[in-house]
C-alpha cells in the first residue's frame, strides 16, 4: 500500500475513536417508516447480540469492502446482502471477536490478518430482534477469500469509491412484510444493498468522508 493509504487508515482510526455520527448517519439509508428505533417499539424479550466485520482492503490499487449475498433459506434475512458476521457464541470474549470469528468461518479471513481500527454505532434490527455491533478493520494481507458455500451465495468485492458515488443510491417505495416503506438502497454490481447493511455503510461513509486529504481527494487513496 502507498503512504497515502496508510495516512487514510490512520485518520480513519482516529475518527472512529472520536464522537461517531451514529443514528443521524444511519437514518440517511433507513427505510421510512422504520419500526424499532425506540426501546418501547421492541419485543419484550432481550435482543440477541451479533457482531459484523466492516473490512477494508486494497485490490488493484483501490480500497474495497467485502459484502456477502446470503443464500436463500427459510429466515428473515434470506437472500440479502450483508457483512460477514453472526450471533455471539460461547467463547467469544466480545463482539469484535464474534465478528472476526464469523468472517473467518464465512470468508476464510484469518483474524491475525485484520487490524481492528474501531467500531461503529450498534444498530437494532427488529425483524430478527438482533442488536448488531459493527467492527471496522483493515486487512493487512493480500485478499484470499474462501467463501463457505453454506453461508455465502455470492461474494461482492465493492470499491469504496462506488459506495461514495451518490449516483449508485436509489429510493423506491416497497411493500415489506408488515408495511409499505420508502426504502433507500445502494445499487451496485446488480445487487440491492438495503436495510441494516446500508445503514451501517452510511455511517462508515460519513466517517470516511471526514478523512479526505487536503491534496488529491479520495481518488488519491482509492485509485492509485
Amino acid at each position: 500500500m502507498t503512504a497515502s493509504v496508510d495516512g487514510f487508515f490512520n485518520s480513519l482510526q482516529r475518527n472512529l475513536a472520536a464522537a461517531l455520527p451514529g443514528r443521524q448517519a444511519q437514518a440517511l439509508m433507513a427505510p421510512l417508516p422504520r419500526p424499532g428505533w425506540h426501546p418501547d417499539d421492541r419485543p419484550d424479550e432481550p435482543a440477541l447480540q451479533s457482531g459484523v466485520l466492516v473490512l477494508l482492503y486494497s485490490l488493484k490499487g483501490r480500497l474495497h469492502v467485502p459484502l456477502i449475498l446470503r443464500p436463500t433459506y427459510d429466515g428473515t434475512h434470506s437472500g440479502q446482502v450483508a457483512f460477514p458476521g453472526g450471533g455471539i457464541e460461547e467463547g467469544d470474549r466480545n463482539l469484535t471477536e464474534t465478528a472476526l470469528r464469523e468472517a473467518h468461518e464465512e470468508l476464510g479471513i484469518a483474524p491475525n490478518d485484520v487490524q481492528v481500527l474501531g467500531t461503529l454505532t450498534e444498530l437494532y434490527i427488529r425483524p430478527s430482534n438482533y442488536e448488531v455491533y459493527p467492527t471496522v478493520g483493515r486487512l493487512n494481507a493480500d485478499p484470499n477469500f474462501r467463501p463457505d458455500p453454506g453461508e455465502v451465495a455470492l461474494l461482492l468485492e465493492v470499491p469504496l469509491a462506488d459506495l461514495l458515488d451518490t449516483t449508485n443510491q436509489r429510493r423506491e417505495q416497497w411493500q415489506l412484510a408488515d408495511r409499505s416503506a420508502l426504502v433507500p438502497f445502494y445499487a451496485i454490481q446488480e445487487q440491492t444493498i438495503w436495510g441494516a447493511t446500508a445503514m451501517i455503510l452510511s455511517e462508515l461513509l460519513t466517517v470516511v468522508r471526514e478523512c479526505q486529504p487536503s491534496e488529491g481527494g479520495f481518488g488519491r487513496h482509492f485509485s492509485e
